[in-house]
């Protein structure tokens, strides 16, 4: 809470793709998923023993399912999902097709409806509003930055009815040996 008025702190990752592209999630993000008051999943996890991991380490899950997740994962997790945090409606989806006319797409899809919507599949960061207003965020991947110079996922803070700023964290690159 700051001066009395409740604040939730978000963490959103996707596309982990654990075991095959890593071992297990970063350290630093990790910690971030233990700071959270909300964790959100924006698909491609691979394996249910990652949704039973962040389900024990989060305060609170919100997760879909993605392209690459098989039935072990879908028993757990929707398509899609819908929240409410202080005023702020999320959406949250695994795949919105190709970046050219993603907004258009979105709007078409999500306006009216939510406030942001949070999804994944490309691996690469999106911060973008869609003509009717409606935020799209990608966290990119904290395990396989595909073209990206790094691994990253996403925080925010939402609170009275509006989302904080978002801040893009990377994940440190290993020491060359």
């Amino acid at each position: 809470m700051v001066l009395g008025v409740p604040v939730v702190h978000v963490v959103v990752v996707s596309d982990t793709h654990l075991p095959t592209r890593a071992k297990d999630l970063p350290a630093p993000v990790w910690a971030a998923v233990e700071a959270a008051d909300v964790v959100v999943h924006a698909g491609d996890w691979c394996d249910e023993a990652t949704v039973l991991a962040l389900q024990a380490r989060s305060r609170r899950l919100v997760g879909v399912a993605g392209n690459n997740d098989g039935p072990d994962v879908r028993a757990h997790l929707a398509e899609t999902a819908v929240l409410t945090l202080e005023g702020v409606r999320f959406g949250v989806v695994h795949e919105t097709g190709d970046k050219a006319g993603r907004e258009r797409r979105c709007d078409a899809a999500w306006a009216g409806t939510v406030d942001v919507l949070l999804f994944g599949h490309s691996h690469i960061p999106w911060d973008t509003t869609t003509p009717r207003g409606v935020r799209l965020l990608n966290p990119g991947s904290p395990t396989d930055r595909r073209r990206q110079p790094t691994g990253t996922w996403m925080e925010f803070d939402v609170a009275d009815g509006r989302l904080g700023e978002v801040v893009l964290h990377r994940v440190p690159r290993a020491p060359q040996r």
